[in-house]
């Protein structure tokens, strides 16, 4: 059957390569009811509205259950599918250990080993002509980041590849194959719980000065960390970090590749890639749109009243790319200046690990642009994953001339 709607075109497969002429026909009704009775808002003003008001709520136990269902909604685990007050004090607890303003420099001194990482990587492409760079380097990176950070055994880190394989592959629509990937996402979520709890186990007897150590050991004013509390958090961390990096390392690439002068700006002007990167977040975004939201009470938006226990979807590509909020929307321009995009979310929920992510994507891209010669697009568009919302290629083959050293 043919999608009814413009979401559901956006939805639909054969638009994964360039949904943005969807996006715009989509601004035209900035709030509007679909079928099964979410409300789709992709407007920027009316986005950033709703990700600030406490009427919006992220906790999966309000969601709308099929008729007869007792199983309790799916989503992502930990403090980012719960609201206030549990929210804020998990995320606190979190916070503490991970940025600012408690743990300043834990991102920024990881800077060295990103390089030698993103580096290693490239060294084993070297001697070849065709490389990927979603197996070579965007998807291997950010595992050994995570690992690194919570203070995972080198040796243990392949597993950690596997068990982020196995749950980022059930993030998706349904496709034929979708009961298995979800038993292969249920084992992996269960192998990876079962590990990092013996892991907490041991650095209980021992505390470092890793995350997960700092995650165990404090106890504050909002208390402290349960034991299943760190699990899920450490969870949280492989499962929303490394999906989003991957697809915004390698969508950054591609935009790249179709605009060769950038990659020899980007070698010029080392600097540029802070400003880029924002411009890629507003222009390519990993995470396209949210659709875990539910309405507490009725919301009057943009002419429209979202009904108390209606689900919400908040189009943040489309909210990005709005002509109302920033000029020439469709135009990628890498030293863009002012800003203000939808990439990390807004509000409580604004995505907590983008220091991380900025400072992983900026590294890549750079060791990218400066090593790699002569970098050209195999297929263009490539083959992108199933997912609507977490939106990028799943291969992205280039042709080079050599690997610089």
């Amino acid at each position: 059957m043919a999608p009814s709607s413009v979401f559901e075109q956006i939805l639909d497969q054969s638009h994964r390569a360039d949904p943005y002429s969807l996006y715009a026909e989509l601004r035209k009704t900035p709030v509007e009811r679909q079928e099964d009775g979410t409300y789709v808002v992709s407007g920027y003003k009316e986005i950033v509205a709703l990700l600030h008001d406490p009427r919006i709520s992220s906790d999966r136990r309000n969601r709308p259950r099929p008729p007869g269902s007792e199983e309790e909604p799916t989503g992502l685990p930990g403090f980012i599918s719960t609201d206030p007050p549990e929210h804020d004090r998990l995320r606190a607890l979190t916070m503490r250990h991970f940025g600012p303003p408690h743990s300043p420099h834990r991102i920024e001194n990881l800077r060295p080993e990103m390089v030698r990482i993103v580096g290693g990587l490239i060294d084993g492409v070297a001697g070849r002509t065709r490389i990927d760079i979603v197996d070579d380097i965007a998807y291997p990176f950010p595992v050994s980041v995570i690992c690194r950070l919570l203070g995972v055994p080198r040796e243990d880190e392949q597993r950690f590849h596997v068990w982020a394989d196995a749950i980022a592959e059930s993030i998706g629509p349904g496709e034929a194959d979708r009961a298995e990937r979800e038993r292969r996402r249920e084992n992996a979520q269960l192998e990876l719980g079962r590990y990092l709890g013996g892991l907490a186990d041991e650095r209980r007897k021992n505390l470092g000065d890793d995350l997960l150590s700092g995650l165990i050991g404090y106890e504050g004013p909002e208390g402290a960390m349960s034991p299943a509390d760190v699990v899920v958090t450490g969870s949280l961390l492989l499962v929303a970090g490394h999906e989003t990096t991957v697809n915004l390392i390698t969508n950054g690439m591609l935009t790249l590749l179709r605009h060769p002068e950038m990659i020899h700006r980007l070698r010029d002007e080392p600097d540029l890639v802070i400003y880029m990167v924002e411009e890629l977040l507003r222009y390519e975004p990993p995470v396209q749109f949210i659709s875990s939201r539910v309405a507490l009470e009725d919301i009057d938006i943009a002419g429209t009243t979202i009904p108390k226990g209606a689900p919400i979807a908040l189009a943040l590509a489309a909210g990005s790319r709005d002509p109302e909020h920033v000029p020439e929307p469709d135009r990628f321009i890498p030293d863009r200046r002012y800003n203000e995009h939808l990439g990390f979310g807004a509000g409580i929920h604004y995505c907590f690990g983008a220091p991380l992510a900025r400072l992983e994507v900026q590294i890549a891209l750079s060791e990218l642009a400066k090593r790699l010669r002569n970098p050209r697009l195999v297929t263009d568009p490539p083959p992108y994953r199933p997912s609507a919302g977490l939106r990028g290629p799943r291969h992205l083959l280039v042709d080079v001339d050599g690997v610089a050293g």
